[in-house]
């Protein structure tokens, strides 16, 4: 499983002209999910993104985590973070779980995320064109992986 972490200010999702998520501020996670991933993926990067300490304490060093700054999250379904671009122009997506199975890990991660954060969390729409808009703050852009291959 694979994330992209944005810090934000603010960030919202719109499908269809409507906004069905939004956050003030907070973390913005563009998650993919691997054909070959499992609950344990989703629990590691779960704990990872609650407890990473990107936001700035008082003395403006970046010592603290969402969970404590009382920030939220905003989850976004991303199978392009799979995309395989290393031959030819066309991406391959061959890594990238089927719908069938990264529909339920999304849910999982989005239900594990909740309980975590006392529920400060928002989500786009899986499997849905969405139009994601955001407001970096810093800008802080940090890039994990449950198999830790970055």
């Amino acid at each position: 499983m694979r994330a992209v972490l944005q810090r934000v200010t603010r960030a919202s999702v719109r499908v269809e002209g409507e906004v069905v998520g939004e956050i003030k501020a907070g973390v913005l996670v563009l998650l993919g999910i691997a054909r070959d991933d499992t609950r344990v993926d989703a629990l590691y990067l779960v704990e990872k993104i609650a407890a990473l300490r990107i936001f700035e304490d008082a003395e403006g060093r970046m010592n603290l985590s969402v969970a404590e700054t009382g920030g939220a999250l905003l989850v976004v379904s991303q199978f392009t973070l799979y995309g395989d671009a290393r031959r030819g122009r066309r991406p391959s997506w061959f890594e990238a779980a089927a719908p069938e199975v990264a529909a339920p890990l999304y849910e999982f991660f989005v239900g594990e995320a909740r309980k975590t954060l006392q529920g400060r969390v928002e989500t786009g729409s899986f499997r849905r064109m969405m139009e994601v808009e955001l407001t970096n703050d810093g800008p802080v852009t940090i890039l994990l992986d449950s198999r830790k291959q970055f």
